[in-house]
């Protein structure tokens, strides 16, 4: 039998995770590097249709998220067969959704492109650049799913390897195409979408191959058709809170980058190249934080109480450890940083005056994402929406628009909106964890009805 909550830990599930995202996260800065040699006007489109691309992205793993969480419960209580039955289900619902919204990029990506504010001048090679690799963006959703599936039965080195795999052949082909080397035509952004479908493609065939055999009983192509009612309710229950909450983000972030387009090509290049440096500086507990939560998902399917409480403050201790680390080291070598992505002195002015407010922004980023997996991982997924969508509305948008355009404060405006939006959700769903009303619940379930669990856990009967 593949890997349990016995055999975990957070080191083992969280490096191949972070060699993974680091790796997908440097050559993104390769990628955003190849594109700055065509033009800041070039990584102006593709930085705000990326954010396009990354928000429905982000609605695909949101759902396969919430599948990959009860396979992990599955896993912990060692129900395998329903394990492998919620992936199935988990896959086709994400890629239903995926290829939907490849078919709305594919046919309307003009005025998708003007609803995100591109200007005039980049209207056209925008339109044309959101329409051709939103046409594929269906196999991120196939990548989304998979992966999601196989991270959650205890295998994260799979994707990993995949995920390096995949990254590089997009960057040698991203050579190939934007510059036309070895003979090959020189496609420009086109090159860069053409690139983008070759690589997720292989990426999904060898994801599948993996996915098929990650359970006792191997997946075959006809079982892809199983549906189970009872269960996809079960999936609905957890996903939907997740789906809005996704929604909400994707909502605040389209604004909040509209209203980076309404500064300025210039504002918004600098926020590109930042948010690619930025990155770095979470990524490692980014993993911590996703590793985190598919160990507290196993020990909560295992009844395992006390350690479900436990493990989300050793996964926030650890976090913020390397975020510390990470953040300090970009804000000290920032400016050169942001000189190997342009030579325009005005943008790498505007990104080293956003480099001290990088160091408020990622903790408390920190502090939001590991408590709230903790949350996801046991079901409070609806708690963790309801605080998500007020806060994202009224503090996240509400507070760019009135700091970032009406009081004029720009860029600076809109990273403080940024930094009281993850603050304020931080410390709810920390103040909520410390209430462990689901453990409590699970606790009463299993005959172990005190008022105190767990901080006197010899109390609790728990099931094993």
């Amino acid at each position: 039998m593949k890997n349990n909550y016995q055999t975990l830990s957070l080191r083992m599930l969280a490096w191949p995770i972070f060699l993974e995202v680091f790796l997908q996260t440097l050559l993104g800065s390769v990628d955003t590097i190849m594109v700055s040699r065509l033009s800041d006007d070039a990584v102006a489109i593709v930085g705000l249709s990326n954010q396009l691309f990354n928000t429905l992205i982000t609605l695909f793993t949101t759902l396969a998220g919430g599948a990959g969480i009860l396979i992990a419960q599955r896993f912990g209580s060692q129900r395998y067969g329903e394990a492998r039955s919620f992936a199935i289900m988990g896959l086709s619902s994400t890629v239903i959704l995926g290829i939907l919204s490849s078919i709305v990029l594919y046919l309307f990506p003009y005025p998708i492109a003007r609803a995100i504010n591109v200007s005039d001048e980049l209207l056209p090679a925008a339109g044309q650049f959101i329409g051709n690799v939103g046409a594929g963006l269906f196999l991120v959703a196939f990548i989304s799913a998979l992966g999601s599936g196989i991270r959650n039965t205890g295998n994260t080195k799979g994707p990993m390897y995949i995920g390096i795999g995949v990254n590089i052949l997009h960057i040698v082909f991203n050579y190939l195409f934007l510059f036309g080397a070895f003979g090959f035509p020189e496609m420009g952004l086109n090159g860069i979408a053409l690139s983008n479908i070759i690589a997720r493609g292989v990426g999904v065939v060898l994801l599948f191959y993996i996915f098929c055999r990650s359970f006792d009983i191997r997946i075959k192509i006809k079982d892809l058709l199983y549906y189970n009612r009872a269960m996809f309710r079960e999936i609905v229950k957890i996903s939907w809170p997740l789906g809005l909450n996704s929604s909400a983000w994707v909502f605040s972030q389209l604004a909040m980058y509209s209203f980076m387009a309404m500064l300025g090509a210039k504002e918004l290049a600098a926020r590109t190249y930042l948010n690619t440096l930025e990155s770095f500086c979470f990524t490692l507990g980014y993993a911590v934080a996703l590793a985190g939560q598919i160990m507290a998902a196993q020990l909560f399917g295992a009844m395992q109480l006390e350690k479900t409480y436990k493990s989300a403050y050793r996964t926030l201790f650890s976090g913020q450890v390397i975020v510390a680390a990470n953040v300090l080291l970009l804000f000290a070598i920032g400016r050169p940083l942001l000189g190997l992505f342009t030579s325009d002195a005005e943008i790498i002015g505007i990104g080293i005056s956003l480099l001290a407010l990088n160091l408020l922004l990622q903790p408390a980023k920190m502090l939001n994402m590991a408590m709230g997996n903790a949350l996801n991982a046991v079901g409070d997924t609806r708690f963790t929406m309801t605080i998500s969508i007020i806060s994202m509305t009224l503090v996240g948008i509400g507070g760019s628009y009135l700091l970032g355009i009406t009081a004029g404060w720009g860029l600076k405006g809109i990273y403080v909106s940024m930094i009281s939006d993850e603050a304020i959700r931080g410390v709810l769903v920390l103040i909520r964890w410390r209430k462990q009303k689901l453990l409590r619940k699970a606790a009463q379930e299993h005959g172990g009805a005190v008022a105190d669990y767990p901080y006197r856990p010899e109390q609790v009967a728990c099931a094993t």
